[in-house]
């Protein structure tokens, strides 16, 4: 039901004894035995939803699923089939997001995939390269120069909307992860801002967050 309300959908509850003939969601159980609708167990309820998502807009299926990101701390998401917009989210974690793109596209039947990310935040943009080849998706690189247009508290999410209709280059090989004291000064102001001024992470941890090792909130607990 959160994740219905959050991608502001209309919906009832029913009893097992009600019938209904549009669009339901239920335990794996209740649609084998009614034969039909949408299974969901907790791991699975975005891509679920998203699954009755489509084929309440009558997507059974598309040639191409494209994916921008938005990198950054808080990555930005959107999802297209065809060229039309049919979904976004603004992620809480960069390690999310591979994991929510394989779910999500698991609930569209697709030919081809294509994942494109903004050329911005050097180190989460090339982690994310990496952690596209290693899954064997094809992934682009766009440029950012007009894609921060929008509303502040929006921005990511009209960033990565961007990026996913615009052209890019194709990255065919892994990043060499670099990591500089710029960057590491950047990881220690975030993990300030996080915890409200209270820590300031060392540049040990700083490093393992550059390097994908831990998320800053995993490395805040450690400080």
């Amino acid at each position: 039901m959160r994740e219905l309300k959050r991608r502001n959908c209309q919906f009832v509850m029913l009893s097992p004894e009600d019938s209904w003939d549009g669009i339901w969601l239920a335990t794996p159980e209740e649609t084998v035995q009614s034969k039909g609708g949408i299974p969901v167990i907790e791991d699975t309820v975005e891509a679920a939803v998203e699954r009755a998502i489509q084929l309440s807009r009558g997507f059974s299926s598309a040639n191409q699923l494209v994916f921008g990101i938005d990198p950054g701390p808080r990555p930005g998401l959107a999802w297209l089939a065809d060229g039309q917009l049919v979904g976004t989210a603004q992620l809480e974690n960069v390690s999310d997001v591979i994991s929510h793109i394989k779910g999500l596209s698991s609930s569209i039947q697709h030919i081809h995939l294509v994942v494109k990310i903004g050329d911005g935040a050097p180190l989460i943009r090339d982690r994310l390269v990496n952690e596209c080849i290693e899954s064997k998706l094809e992934v682009l690189v766009v440029s950012e120069a007009k894609t921060s247009k929008g509303s502040r508290s929006q921005a990511h999410i009209h960033a990565a909307t961007r990026i996913a209709v615009q052209g890019g280059k194709r990255i065919a090989s892994m990043r060499v992860i670099q990591v500089g004291e710029g960057a590491l000064k950047e990881i220690k102001r975030q993990s300030r801002i996080l915890s409200g001024g209270r820590v300031t992470i060392s540049s040990e941890l700083a490093m393992s967050v550059a390097l994908g090792n831990l998320e800053l909130a995993q490395a805040l607990k450690k400080a």
